[in-house]
């Protein structure tokens, strides 16, 4: 199944571009043609990086690692959320907050405060304090949600970024460089696609466009989830069939040894066993009742 087709492209208008006198020189390579004051952008080219994004996406999840959607503007910021929650990731679609990446610590810090207040909502803590300090916890509750509710569970960096208009958020791709996270991004003509590892040029300010760029990369993380699930289903399969195969030489260890008759015979075990079975034929003999040979009797 083909990641994304033509057809879905033109339809969404990715390859509507910026007015011509708003360009960015370094993306001309990206542009197909010009009409009307617009660049138009080179959809064939655009196909091929969505499809590079796709599979670097693809990998960073099976390898255990995160993904981080990233949009603020107010096209992306419904679509971000609600294609990160579909797959599973973390999203940032309010506002970028300066060492979000760079200083983790601190905003791990943040976190810890967030889920506190929750609790203390929860709990029945807030029914010891006061209107007004009750109104300051709400509202910083409100705040840290608003900001930092995307990334509540992200306990390390995520392992790739995926980011809506690298201009409007050029500090996050800066922290990003920094440390060393790649990134997938949008760039429409307006952009600069130099330090972006998987530049997707495409329009970054209709809702289609976006909506659809997201999807395609919550797609990568939903494959990538399902490719995992089914390595632990082959591996716990193989596990159960190893299993089986031991059980099955344990219990056939016994009926498969294969005796020695004279061995058996000279080291004085038939010869008792024999005694055995005259002692016992002699017993039943005596006995003025019929026997069962095919039912056990248990002696009293």
């Amino acid at each position: 199944m083909a990641v994304v087709t033509m057809k879905s492209l033109l339809e969404s208008g990715v390859h509507f571009g910026h007015q011509v006198k708003r360009w960015d020189p370094r993306m001309k390579k990206y542009i197909f043609a010009e009409r009307n004051g617009i660049h138009i952008i080179d959809l064939q080219k655009t196909i091929q990086s969505i499809k590079d994004a796709y599979e670097a996406v693809r990998k960073t999840v099976v390898a255990g690692k995160s993904v981080l959607f990233v949009g603020t503007k107010k096209q992306a910021q419904q679509a971000i959320q609600k294609e990160a929650e579909r797959c599973g990731m973390f999203f940032i679609n309010n506002r970028w907050l300066g060492g979000m990446l760079t200083n983790f610590v601190t905003i791990k810090k943040s976190l810890l405060r967030l889920k506190k207040l929750e609790k203390m909502e929860v709990d029945g803590s807030f029914e010891n304090l006061t209107k007004k300090e009750i109104a300051a916890l709400a509202k910083e509750r409100s705040k840290l949600q608003k900001n930092l509710g995307g990334i509540k569970e992200m306990k390390e960096i995520p392992g790739i970024l995926f980011i809506i208009d690298t201009r409007m958020e050029s500090i996050a791709v800066a922290e990003a460089r920094r440390i060393g996270i790649p990134i997938v991004a949008v760039v429409d003509t307006n952009c600069n696609p130099e330090g972006i590892d998987y530049p997707i040029p495409g329009n970054d300010d209709a809702i289609r466009a976006i909506t659809l760029f997201t999807q395609i990369i919550a797609n990568a993380v939903v494959e990538a989830d399902n490719e995992a699930g089914l390595k632990i289903i082959e591996t716990l399969g193989e596990e159960d069939e190893d299993m089986e195969e031991m059980m099955n030489d344990i219990s056939l260890k016994e009926e498969d040894r294969e005796i020695d008759i004279e061995s058996y015979a000279s080291s004085g075990e038939g010869e008792n066993a024999k005694a055995e079975n005259t002692a016992a034929e002699e017993e039943h003999s005596n006995d003025n009742f019929p026997v069962d040979v095919d039912k056990v009797y248990e002696e009293e």
